[in-house]
């Protein structure tokens, strides 16, 4: 039922599907009280709570640009992207160098890896829905040309080791929650989160160049800009320090346009069998 209801709304154009989700997120924000807490806390914690309102916007149009991004032509969605600094990327892979883009939650996020798989081969890690009733949606939209899934399994990361190692680039979100025993516990604004430890791995295994990435949405459904970084940290040290490394990297990144980034998801959870952190920098 869900893929006849997304093809319906890709045929809309981009500016009033960003105005329905702008509305879609207020509407959201005031009817649920779990919801507005966490999102008021995090931001707070952040010291980003200025930005509350726009955020409140920019979440619903998260969602309601789904449709937009995963079914309409893709041709139609690079008319609405252009990029910044695709240069650093393009010189890593001229000289045959793994990338490993890293793109937190920040913006429209599901936009850049359609826009780097335009002009190189790209292999993505995602988790597989839970509900099956998704995973023709999700699955079918996300895997196009150029653009490879890897199931976030072990048999997954040793996908994205092998197309490294070919000096081929991957993607992977750094700020969702890792499963029991694939994390640790590093600072994210102020506080202790559970930390994926992955990149850093894939990185060093790969001798592979990090980039961060992210895709801001531009008012008035005008469209995005898929900004490319350098990523500025170092990955010397133990697991700890490579993940505090990037958690900074991504304040860094989230910094230059906070009312974009996903502050309604529960970054600072223990997941089940993990040992909550005997130091936390509470609010």
């Amino acid at each position: 039922m869900l893929v006849p209801i997304f093809r319906f709304l890709s045929i809309f154009p981009l500016s009033f599907l960003h105005a329905l989700g702008a509305a879609l997120g207020w509407l959201v924000y005031l009817s649920s009280p779990s919801y507005r807490r966490r999102m008021r806390d995090n931001m707070t914690q952040a010291g980003y709570a200025r930005h509350l309102p726009a955020a409140v916007a920019e979440a619903g149009k998260s969602i309601v640009e789904l449709p937009f991004i995963w079914c309409a032509d893709p041709r139609r969605v690079s008319r609405h992207a252009s990029d910044e600094n695709w240069a650093i990327v393009q010189t890593e892979l001229d000289a045959g160098r793994g990338v490993v883009f890293l793109t937190p939650h920040l913006g429209c996020f599901e936009i850049v890896a359609q826009e780097i798989a335009l002009r190189t081969e790209l292999m993505v890690m995602y988790r597989p829905p839970k509900k099956e009733a998704l995973k023709p949606l999700i699955e079918g939209a996300r895997a196009r040309d150029n653009l490879l899934l890897a199931p976030a399994t072990m048999s997954g990361v040793r996908m994205l080791a092998k197309f490294l190692k070919k000096g081929k680039p991957i993607g992977l979100l750094p700020d969702q929650v890792p499963q029991e025993g694939e994390g640790v516990w590093a600072t994210f604004f102020g506080r202790d989160a559970y930390t994926m430890t992955l990149p850093a791995k894939l990185a060093q295994l790969g001798d592979a160049t990090i980039i961060v990435t992210y895709a801001e949405r531009l008012p008035g459904g005008k469209g995005y800009v898929v900004r490319f970084v350098p990523f500025d940290g170092s990955l010397d040290g133990d697991a700890a320090q490579q993940a505090q490394a990037i958690n900074s990297a991504m304040e860094r990144l989230i910094a230059r346009n906070p009312s974009q980034y996903y502050w309604s998801y529960n970054r600072y959870k223990v997941p089940a069998g993990i040992a909550a952190p005997s130091r936390e920098a509470q609010p």
